[in-house]
C-alpha cells in the first residue's frame, strides 16, 4: 500500500516545522501556511487526511473545512485550535472533522490522533480495494474469440474511458446490446454507481416520461404521495441504459435530448430544475435512419445519442464462437439443474454451427438450456434442433440469383468438396478480395473468413 499523505495547514512555522519533522518517517508531508493555498494543491491531488489550523489569516479553518468536504468528502480532517472553544469544535465536527487538537500540541496526543484517523483511512482503502477487485472480477464479457467480437470488446475498453460520453449500440435482437452496456459501464470510471436499464418498449408510452425523470406529489392521479424518483435520477453517478431506444414517442424524444444537451430536467408537475452527472447507453435493433426519414425519430437526439456508435455482429457472423459460447451455457446450466454433461457430441456441435440463428446469442441459450432438461448425458446430443431451415437463395449483390438447383444425385455427393470449389471460384473471380469474395456466394465477411481459415490451400488466393 503506498504510504500516507497529509498536508499540515497552519500559519506558524515552528508548528509546521515541528510535525513535519515528527510524521516525515512515515508519511509523505506538505505544508502550507494559508488555506487558499492548501485549496490549490487540494484540487490537484487530495491527501489522505489534512491538520487544520482554525485560526488562520485569509480565509478561515472553519470556510477552509466546507471547501475541503466540497472538493473531496473523503479526506479526514484534524482540527487544531488555539484553545478549546467548544462551540467551535462542536460546529467543525458536526461539518465533518474527524478530530481535533488543542494547541499547544502534545506531540503524543497528535500521534494517537493521527494514527486512529490512518487506520480509518485504511480500512476505508482495503474495503475499497476489495469491492473493485470484486466488480472487475464479476465484469460482463463476451464469451469468444473471433475477430468480430473482439473488434467489439477493444472498442468498449477505449469507449469505458470517459464516464459521460453517449453511445448507441446497434445490432439484431439478442446479440448481446445489454451485455456490452453493462461492460462499458463496469470498466468506466463510474463502475461503482448504479448500472439502471430501461426497456423503452416494455413501458407503455404515457408513463415513459415519470419513469426517466420521476413526478412530484399529486402530478397526476395516483401518484404516489411522496412523488418518485425518475431512472434518471437513480442513474447519478453510473450509466442509464435505454434498450429499444427507437420506441419512444417524440416528446420523451423532446425531453431526452434537453437532459442529454445539459444534464437538466424536471420530474413530472415540479418547478424545481434538477441536475445530474450520467452516461446514456442506448440500443435498438431498428433502422433509426429510415425512422428520421419517416419523421419517427428526431434527427437531433440520434446525434446526440450517436456520439460512438458500436455494432455487435450477429451470431451467424462469427460461428467460431457458437461452440464455445454453448459449452459456455453448458457448465453454467449443469449446477442449476444438477446434471453432469461433460460437453456436447461431434454430431451436436456440427448442428450447432449449421443452425440458422435467427435468435442469436438468447436462442442458443434456449436451445441448449431445453436440450438439458430433455436429455441425461453425459454428452449433449441437441436431437431437439430440429430440422435445419433452409436460407435463402444466394445473392449478388444484394438481388436474388434465382437459380435453379438440381436434385440430389443417388450416390450423394461431397458437400465440402462443392464448399472448397465455390470458395475457390469466389476468390478468384474477385481477385483475392475476402469482402467481394464473401458477397458473391451471399455470406458475411466473418462467416467467409472462417471458413477461409479451415482452407490452408486457399490462403494464397486471398
Amino acid at each position: 500500500m503506498q504510504p500516507f499523505s497529509i498536508f499540515i495547514v497552519d500559519d506558524e512555522e515552528s508548528i509546521r516545522l515541528g510535525v513535519s519533522f515528527a510524521l516525515k518517517k512515515d508519511c509523505r508531508v506538505k505544508t502550507f501556511a494559508t488555506a487558499e493555498e492548501a485549496l490549490g494543491s487540494l484540487k490537484k491531488a487530495a491527501p489522505d487526511l489534512i491538520l487544520l489550523d482554525i485560526g488562520l489569516p485569509g480565509m478561515s479553518g472553519i470556510d477552509a473545512l466546507g471547501k475541503i468536504k466540497e472538493i473531496s468528502r473523503e479526506v479526514l480532517v484534524i482540527i487544531i485550535t488555539a484553545y478549546e472553544e467548544i462551540d467551535t469544535v462542536i460546529k467543525a465536527m458536526k461539518m465533518g472533522a474527524h478530530d481535533y487538537i488543542v494547541k499547544p500540541i502534545q506531540l503524543d496526543l497528535l500521534r494517537v490522533s493521527i494514527k486512529n484517523a490512518l487506520k480509518t483511512i485504511k480500512m476505508r482503502k482495503e474495503i475499497q480495494a476489495l469491492q473493485e477487485r470484486s466488480l472487475r472480477e464479476n465484469m460482463p464479457c463476451f464469451i469468444g474469440e473471433s475477430d468480430a467480437i473482439q473488434d467489439v470488446m477493444k472498442t468498449v475498453t477505449r469507449v469505458a474511458q470517459s464516464p459521460d460520453t453517449p453511445v448507441i449500440i446497434l445490432g439484431e435482437s439478442g446479440t448481446g446490446k445489454e451485455l456490452v452496456a453493462s461492460a462499458i459501464h463496469y470498466q468506466s470510471p463510474n463502475f461503482q454507481g448504479p448500472f439502471v436499464t430501461l426497456n423503452c418498449a416494455a413501458i407503455p408510452r404515457e408513463l415513459l416520461e415519470s419513469e426517466l425523470f420521476g413526478y412530484e406529489r399529486g402530478a397526476f392521479s395516483g401518484a404516489a404521495a411522496n412523488g418518485k424518483k425518475g431512472l434518471v435520477e437513480q442513474a447519478g453517478g453510473g450509466t442509464l441504459f435505454l434498450d429499444e431506444v427507437g420506441d419512444l414517442s417524440l416528446e420523451a424524444q423532446a425531453k431526452l435530448l434537453r437532459f442529454l444537451e445539459n444534464g437538466e430536467f424536471y420530474r413530472l408537475g415540479g418547478t424545481r430544475k434538477l441536475r445530474v452527472r450520467t452516461r446514456v447507453v442506448s440500443a435498438t435493433n431498428k433502422d433509426l435512419r429510415a425512422m428520421i426519414e419517416r419523421g419517427l425519430f428526431r434527427e437531433d437526439l440520434y446525434y446526440r445519442l450517436a456520439v460512438i456508435k458500436i455494432r455487435v455482429p450477429s451470431l451467424n457472423e462469427r460461428p467460431e464462437d457458437i461452440v464455445p459460447i454453448a459449452k459456455y451455457f453448458l457448465v453454467e446450466l449443469s449446477g442449476k439443474y444438477q446434471k453432469e454433461f461433460t460437453g456436447i457430441a461431434p454430431e451436436g456441435e456440427n448442428r450447432l454451427q449449421h443452425y440458422p440463428w435467427k435468435g442469436n446469442v438468447r436462442e442458443l441459450r434456449n436451445i441448449i438450456e431445453r436440450s438439458m432438461l430433455l436429455e441425461d448425458g453425459p454428452q449433449l446430443q441437441l436431437t431437439d434442433l430440429g430440422p435445419m431451415e433452409t436460407s435463402p437463395p444466394a445473392s449478388v449483390n444484394g438481388t436474388a440469383t434465382g437459380a435453379v438447383f438440381p436434385p440430389l444425385p443417388d450416390e450423394g455427393l461431397d458437400l465440402a468438396a462443392l464448399e472448397r470449389h465455390f470458395i475457390k471460384e469466389a476468390l478468384k473471380k474477385a481477385r483475392g478480395n475476402s469482402r467481394l469474395a464473401a458477397n458473391l456466394l451471399g455470406m458475411s465477411y466473418y462467416s467467409f473468413r472462417y471458413k477461409r481459415k479451415n482452407l490452408p490451400e486457399l490462403e494464397e488466393l486471398a
